[in-house]
């Protein structure tokens, strides 16, 4: 036998046998051998012919754990990774390249649970040597047992059925009961079982509301018993009496909440009560020590579950609701125009960038029955799905104008809608154009920022004129403005994520930056031009994160052989700014109300 090292219990294995069973051996010497049989010195032998008579050692350097292959045939292998030799953390598992054999986990007393299996070990050898007759023996036994169901692969309910099964066994209760918060928060009853591992249905029984209120109060377990001899107002509450009950013990779970301190050691904290270990019986107890260390490592084991339970029903809960972000995603994207066809009398490109998963903004542009073509953008209040699921609605009635209805109608219906339905809490600013072939514009700017007219190179803000937001006055009456475009005339439509991107230093970019980087592009394609709005906010924003969605749409009117004139090539002159000002007040009186800057936004 080689020579070893005793060492002060630290670690155990947990050994998993090919049909499920669970057993454990504390590493109580270096180096712990394993492997079959016992004539080569194994401290752990594994009952499997295909595993080496030397298999391997768990050895400790500088009070760290490791494991060596000492000739296993197949190899060995730590989470599945084959390894010559490698450091253990607490739960790593290891097996020997056979799919159906054994399955060593190490557990390490280092673990950030204050309760974890080697110190309950340590802890209950002592315990057990005042215990008459084995019977300490036979109760550690139970809480093996439940601690290996526990953190089994059984279904959650099965497993803490047999925790509260052992918790019986232990304290000789007529029953126990498992509470858990339900969404309200309230403490509901969701196990019940009655001495002999029989089920007792959840509904058919009532705890003491008192004992349970009382170890809430304290945050710390009430063992009674002999209610005789406990508090008057335990004495004395209904259930007690009613139920003639002599012993209750109540137990509260609470989740574990961690924080590294500045020595990166680990502080354990109380988090979330999480539920209620409860027993009772009509016969008075006496509680030993093990007892109550057994009633205590049970539930710190029914809360790791329950919390553990949990995080994963949030963690799919999350997944989920990521899952069916991505869909409505996908659906709002697929729903914007990607690729811009041809127009006789027009060009058009747009872009658009959530802030979020989904957004408030959005664009498009569709050609009418009489050889007209529509464009809008829209910006809806807020972010996220709800903003989404109104840009869809308002894509959706708008779009019906295709059907010939009147732009005014379809607003002043819309505007109406929201507003009678005021638990939606949602408005929207719109502007919306329809363009002819001989560059008539007829528009309405439902308190959108005015789009910028490019026009003889020189860049301005020609539709001031405007109405209410839809969804945000009931009264508002919307009315279509006329204006005259000239060929090459460029519309750059954008929401308040361009104008509002802000720099690290919280300044934003601002219509004049915009207006200036505009000036003198009359001719540049398209797609440049929008590219080049894009760089330059983001350059300006510097990685700074941005608070709104940002959706470009850029229009050209461009004259057909029939309607081409020349004023497309008429030279540029410092008289330009008016020129595109007077084109806009030229236009028929539109509706009163404020101007569309002192609504937008």
């Amino acid at each position: 036998m080689p020579d070893t090292v005793p060492l002060a219990g630290e670690a155990v294995l947990e050994v998993v046998s090919p049909d499920g069973a669970r057993r454990y051996a504390r590493i109580t010497q270096t180096p712990f051998m394993i492997g079959r049989g016992v004539e080569t010195g194994n401290h752990l032998q594994l009952s499997d012919r295909r595993i080496s008579r030397n298999c391997a050692a768990v050895v400790i350097e500088a009070n760290r754990f490791y494991i060596e292959d000492r000739g296993q045939r197949r190899g060995l292998f730590v989470n599945g990774e084959k390894v010559d030799s490698r450091e253990l953390q607490d739960g790593d598992s290891i097996t020997f390249g056979l799919d159906d054999s054994y399955e060593i986990i190490f557990r390490s007393a280092k673990s950030t649970d204050s309760d974890s299996l080697p110190q309950l070990l340590t802890r209950m050898e002592h315990i057990t040597s005042s215990e008459p007759s084995g019977g300490g023996l036979i109760k550690l036994k139970r809480l093996l047992e439940a601690s290996a169901l526990l953190h089994s692969q059984l279904p959650l309910d099965e497993a803490l059925s047999h925790m509260l099964d052992h918790a019986v066994s232990v304290t000789d209760a007529d029953r126990g009961l498992l509470l858990e918060k339900d969404s309200t928060d309230a403490l509901k009853v969701k196990l019940a079982r009655r001495n002999g591992a029989l089920r007792l249905p959840p509904e058919s029984v009532t705890p003491s509301k008192t004992a349970i209120q009382l170890a809430l109060k304290q945050q710390s377990p009430v063992i009674t018993e002999d209610l005789a001899q406990a508090d008057m107002d335990l004495q004395a509450a209904q259930s007690v009496v009613a139920q003639r009950l002599r012993a209750v013990v109540v137990v509260p779970l609470f989740a574990i909440a961690r924080a590294n301190t500045q020595e990166s050691m680990v502080n354990i904290k109380r988090g979330e009560l999480l539920g209620v270990l409860y027993l009772d019986s009509r016969r008075p107890a006496a509680f030993s020590k093990l007892d109550r260390q057994i009633l205590d490592a049970l539930a710190a084991d029914a809360a790791n579950i329950l919390d553990n339970a949990r995080l994963v029903e949030r963690e799919r809960e999350r997944q989920r609701l990521e899952q069916e972000i991505n869909i409505a995603r996908d659906i709002q994207q697929a729903l914007l125009p990607r690729d811009f066809r041809e127009y006789p009398h027009l060009s058009v490109t747009g872009f658009n960038l959530p802030c979020l998963a989904v957004g408030g903004d959005y664009f498009d542009v569709f050609p009418l029955s009489d050889g007209r073509t529509a464009f809008l953008i829209a910006d809806v209040s807020g972010k996220g799905l709800g903003a989404a699921i109104l840009t869809t609605m308002l894509q959706g009635a708008l779009s019906g104008m295709t059907l010939g209805i009147d732009p005014a109608s379809v607003f002043n219906h819309v505007n109406r809608f929201l507003c009678d339905h005021s638990e939606v809490g949602r408005y929207a600013t719109m502007f919306f154009g329809i363009l002819d072939q001989d560059g008539n514009l007829e528009f309405i700017n439902a308190g959108h920022p005015s789009p910028i007219l490019i026009r003889r190179c020189v860049a301005e803000e020609a539709f001031t004129e405007g109405s209410y937001p839809v969804g945000l006055v009931p009264e508002a009456e919307y009315t279509a403005v006329c204006l005259k475009l000239e060929p090459g005339d460029t519309l750059v439509l954008f929401s308040d994520g361009v104008t509002e991107a802000m720099d690290p230093d919280e300044q934003m970019f601002g219509i004049t930056r915009l207006k200036e980087l505009l000036t003198g592009q009359m001719e540049c394609p398209l797609e440049l031009l929008q590219k080049c709005v894009l760089e330059a906010v983001e350059n300006f924003a510097r990685g700074a994160h941005q608070a709104d969605d940002l959706t470009l749409l850029i229009v050209r009117f461009r004259a057909t052989a029939a309607a081409a004139t020349t004023d497309i090539h008429a030279p540029a002159s410092t008289s330009s700014s008016s020129s595109a000002s007077a084109a806009a007040s030229s236009a028929s009186t539109p509706v009163s109300a404020p101007p569309a800057s002192a609504v937008a936004g």
